[in-house]
């Protein structure tokens, strides 16, 4: 291949290529400086992508999201072998309070909203670390109580007097507040009712295509998390056993059988398999 060649093949693979959003580097996470909870995590998010964390109940979701928001050190754990990459700036060495100011904010399992203040109020610390003026605040007040028309209902109410669902709104809206460009999402779905849990999924997706916001889910509801993400990274005991094209995991016979709750011809019952025969397939 001729030069001119060669320099017209890479010029349209740059073409081609997604920009990066987020790099995770073969991290390693201990608490306590004993216990090791993650090892060898890595993962990309392309910018404007919805990328999906898939796993059972303490498989290390929630402490890669944590890992990558640096809110690790306030439960005894740190980041120490790897490195975190957001916008081609590595930011593990980062408070969150930089973090966010950066474009890159966790809304938490479990919501957390301020059960004593209003749903108004809750949005309005979300944009704490602004400094665009009032204007551009109310402006996106309005902006969220469109996406969210119940939180426009319910904006003078406590919000520890509103559902589950509204709380989790409302924990969105208050991300979205601060103007990220990326959002890690933990357990949207967790203890909602599956007609709440399309309506948020559904406003993840109208965030990510109108707003450009790339989102990272941690999700144990595989089903769902793999009808709006892109690609997908399954994790076990602390580490990323599988991963791929959303559609691609969706069809694999392992991810039906242990994920999605569709047993293959002649398969066995998970209860049947013993925990090394499950190990050894996936990293075959």
């Amino acid at each position: 291949m001729s030069e001119a060649a060669q320099q017209a093949a890479a010029g349209t693979a740059a073409q081609v290529a997604p920009e990066i959003a987020l790099k995770v580097n073969n991290i390693e996470v201990i608490y306590d400086r004993v216990a090791l909870v993650l090892k060898g995590v890595s993962l990309t998010v392309p910018k404007g992508g919805i990328v999906a964390i898939l796993g059972a109940n303490g498989a290390g979701k929630t402490t890669t999201l944590k890992a990558v928001s640096n809110l690790l050190h306030a439960e005894r754990g740190e980041v120490t072998k790897g490195s975190v990459e957001f916008k081609g700036e590595r930011v593990d060495k980062l408070s969150p309070n930089d973090l966010v100011r950066r474009g890159c904010i966790q809304v938490m399992e479990g919501r957390h909203c301020f059960g004593h203040l209003s749903i108004e109020e809750n949005l309005l610390t979300g944009a704490f670390t602004r400094r665009d003026g009032s204007k551009a605040v109310k402006d996106d007040l309005e902006m969220i109580y469109d996406y969210f028309p119940r939180l426009r209902q319910r904006k003078g109410s406590m919000a520890g007097y509103t559902s589950g669902g509204e709380q989790q709104m409302c924990a969105i809206g208050r991300a979205m507040m601060s103007r990220p460009s990326m959002i890690l999402l933990d357990e949207p779905s967790m203890g909602l009712a599956p007609q709440v849990v399309d309506e948020i999924f559904e406003i993840v997706k109208d965030l990510n295509r109108k707003q450009g916001v790339s989102f990272l889910v941690a999700e144990q509801n595989t089903n769902m998390a793999l009808k709006y993400a892109t690609y997908g990274y399954i994790m076990e005991t602390g580490r990323i056993v599988m991963d791929g094209a959303a559609d691609d995991l969706r069809d694999n016979e392992d991810v039906k059988e242990f994920y999605l709750g569709v047993g293959g011809e002649g398969r066995k019952s998970f209860r049947d398999l013993k925990s090394y025969k499950r190990r050894k397939r996936w990293l075959s």
